[in-house]
Protein backbone atom coordinates (compact mmCIF):
# COMPACT_ATOMS: atom_id res chain seq x y z
CA UNK A 1 0.00 0.00 0.00
CA UNK A 2 1.65 3.70 -0.97
CA UNK A 3 -0.22 6.98 -0.15
CA UNK A 4 0.73 10.14 -2.40
CA UNK A 5 -0.01 13.56 -1.48
CA UNK A 6 0.43 15.92 -4.75
CA UNK A 7 -0.73 19.49 -5.22
CA UNK A 8 -2.44 20.60 -7.97
CA UNK A 9 -2.77 23.68 -9.91
CA UNK A 10 -6.70 23.65 -10.25
CA UNK A 11 -9.18 26.74 -11.09
CA UNK A 12 -12.76 25.25 -10.43
CA UNK A 13 -14.78 22.21 -9.69
CA UNK A 14 -14.59 21.01 -13.29
CA UNK A 15 -10.95 21.05 -13.26
CA UNK A 16 -11.29 19.12 -9.85
CA UNK A 17 -13.36 16.32 -11.09
CA UNK A 18 -11.72 15.76 -14.12
CA UNK A 19 -8.55 15.15 -11.99
CA UNK A 20 -10.37 12.43 -9.43
CA UNK A 21 -11.56 11.20 -12.68
CA UNK A 22 -8.29 11.02 -14.43
CA UNK A 23 -6.63 9.34 -11.39
CA UNK A 24 -9.75 7.08 -10.38
CA UNK A 25 -9.03 5.29 -14.04
CA UNK A 26 -5.91 3.64 -12.63
CA UNK A 27 -5.55 0.38 -11.32
CA UNK A 28 -4.97 -0.55 -7.61
CA UNK A 29 -6.36 2.62 -6.33
CA UNK A 30 -7.71 2.00 -2.91
CA UNK A 31 -8.79 6.19 -1.70
CA UNK A 32 -8.73 8.90 -3.26
CA UNK A 33 -9.43 12.06 -1.64
CA UNK A 34 -9.44 16.03 -2.45
CA UNK A 35 -8.94 19.23 0.05
CA UNK A 36 -10.13 21.65 -2.16
CA UNK A 37 -9.04 24.70 0.37
CA UNK A 38 -5.37 23.32 -0.50
CA UNK A 39 -5.81 21.96 -3.93
CA UNK A 40 -4.46 18.46 -2.39
CA UNK A 41 -5.26 15.40 -3.99
CA UNK A 42 -4.45 12.16 -1.55
CA UNK A 43 -4.30 8.56 -3.10
CA UNK A 44 -3.50 5.77 -1.48
CA UNK A 45 -3.61 1.64 -2.50
CA UNK A 46 -1.60 -0.30 -4.74
CA UNK A 47 -0.76 1.51 -7.41
CA UNK A 48 2.11 3.29 -9.37
CA UNK A 49 2.83 6.66 -8.44
CA UNK A 50 4.97 8.12 -11.33
CA UNK A 51 2.24 6.95 -13.51
CA UNK A 52 -0.21 9.01 -11.32
CA UNK A 53 1.64 12.32 -11.50
CA UNK A 54 3.20 12.14 -15.02
CA UNK A 55 -0.62 11.82 -15.91
CA UNK A 56 -1.98 14.83 -13.74
CA UNK A 57 1.46 16.83 -15.17
CA UNK A 58 -0.13 16.46 -18.43
CA UNK A 59 -3.01 18.71 -17.53
CA UNK A 60 -1.87 20.76 -14.82
CA UNK A 61 1.17 22.15 -12.92
CA UNK A 62 1.44 19.24 -9.95
CA UNK A 63 3.92 19.15 -7.48
CA UNK A 64 4.92 15.99 -5.05
CA UNK A 65 3.94 16.75 -1.38
CA UNK A 66 5.06 13.57 -0.13
CA UNK A 67 4.94 9.69 -1.38
CA UNK A 68 5.35 6.93 1.34
CA UNK A 69 3.70 3.68 2.80
CA UNK A 70 0.35 3.89 4.04
CA UNK A 71 -0.72 4.28 7.21
CA UNK A 72 -1.72 0.50 8.97
CA UNK A 73 -4.25 -0.04 11.26
CA UNK A 74 -1.92 0.20 14.38
CA UNK A 75 -0.78 -3.55 14.09
CA UNK A 76 -4.15 -4.32 14.74
CA UNK A 77 -4.15 -6.60 11.79
CA UNK A 78 -4.21 -10.81 12.66
CA UNK A 79 -0.68 -12.10 11.62
CA UNK A 80 -3.05 -15.30 10.88
CA UNK A 81 -4.36 -13.38 8.07
CA UNK A 82 -1.28 -12.29 6.66
CA UNK A 83 -0.08 -15.93 6.98
CA UNK A 84 -3.64 -17.05 4.56
CA UNK A 85 -2.68 -14.30 2.40
CA UNK A 86 0.98 -15.31 1.50
CA UNK A 87 -0.31 -18.85 1.47
CA UNK A 88 -2.91 -17.92 -1.44
CA UNK A 89 -0.61 -15.94 -2.81
CA UNK A 90 2.04 -18.60 -3.28
CA UNK A 91 -0.94 -21.05 -4.69
CA UNK A 92 -1.84 -18.44 -7.54
CA UNK A 93 1.68 -18.13 -8.66
CA UNK A 94 2.05 -22.39 -8.81
CA UNK A 95 -1.22 -22.35 -11.18
CA UNK A 96 -0.04 -19.40 -13.07
CA UNK A 97 3.09 -21.39 -13.85
CA UNK A 98 1.67 -24.53 -14.81
CA UNK A 99 -1.17 -22.53 -17.20
CA UNK A 100 2.17 -21.19 -18.57
CA UNK A 101 3.66 -24.48 -19.01
CA UNK A 102 0.36 -26.49 -20.14
CA UNK A 103 -1.32 -23.37 -22.71
CA UNK A 104 1.72 -22.42 -24.22
CA UNK A 105 1.79 -19.72 -27.11
CA UNK A 106 2.98 -21.60 -30.23
CA UNK A 107 5.65 -20.37 -32.46
CA UNK A 108 4.35 -19.87 -36.12
CA UNK A 109 7.07 -19.02 -38.78
CA UNK A 110 5.84 -17.31 -42.35
CA UNK A 111 7.50 -18.27 -45.35
CA UNK A 112 7.12 -16.20 -48.23
CA UNK A 113 8.22 -16.79 -51.45
CA UNK A 114 10.28 -14.64 -53.62
CA UNK A 115 8.34 -12.37 -56.33
CA UNK A 116 9.13 -13.15 -60.34
CA UNK A 117 9.44 -10.09 -62.09
CA UNK A 118 7.58 -9.97 -65.12
CA UNK A 119 8.67 -9.15 -68.41
CA UNK A 120 6.83 -6.12 -68.75
CA UNK A 121 7.99 -2.72 -69.80
CA UNK A 122 5.72 0.66 -68.62
CA UNK A 123 6.07 3.10 -71.65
Amino acid sequence: MKKLVVKVNLRDDKDRSKAMRVVSGFGGIGSLSMDSKDNKLTVSGDFDPVKVVNKLRKSWHTDIVSVGPAKEDGGKKDDGKKEEGKKNDDQVAILAKAYQVCYSTPVTYYCVPPEETPDCVIC
